[in-house]
């Protein structure tokens, strides 16, 4: 399965609204899940072991953020709670470079209330809080890209 490929499956699962596509082809496979209520799209390509081996790229981009950073940001965290990216991606703060941020250091933030943007293959998804709280500390720089559950902010929880 090539790139284009890839998208042009992510292309009918967003016209179409359908939930979820799955292909297999020559032994690999590829799941396209989809979710409606503001939240992210999920990707994922499973291959089969044998083919692991001789990729040495492939597992870096589906594994967590290196042990130094996770944790730094744990000595950092405290009793704060952290937002973790849900994906792989570019991280955002705003809408666009000209808008003001979603959040800044010491904003009061509601359940669900939208932190930032991570795009991932073209697709911007708004990142939203799982808690209330204030904002304590915003762990990534803007445009800077982050990976699979990598802390993005921390929170004092109310």
């Amino acid at each position: 399965m090539d790139l284009q490929f890839v998208r042009k499956c992510i292309k009918i699962v967003n016209d179409a609204q359908i939930a979820e596509l799955e292909i297999e082809e020559e032994g690999k496979r590829l799941r396209i899940t989809r979710t409606f209520a503001h939240e992210s799209q999920v990707i994922s390509m499973p291959y089969p072991a044998a083919q692991q081996a001789p990729v040495a790229a492939a597992p870096a981009a589906h594994a967590p953020a290196s042990p130094a950073p996770a944790a730094a940001a744990a000595d950092t965290a405290g009793d704060h709670h952290e937002v973790r990216s849900p994906i792989v991606g570019t991280f955002y703060r705003s809408s666009s470079p000209d808008a003001a941020p979603y959040v800044q250091v010491g904003d009061s933030i509601g359940q669900g209330q939208i932190l930032c943007i991570i795009e991932a293959m073209k697709i911007m998804n708004e990142i939203e809080s799982d808690v209330a709280g204030r904002i304590v500390k915003v762990l990534v720089e803007n445009g800077q890209p982050v990976e699979y559950d990598q802390p993005l902010f921390l929170i004092d929880p109310s």
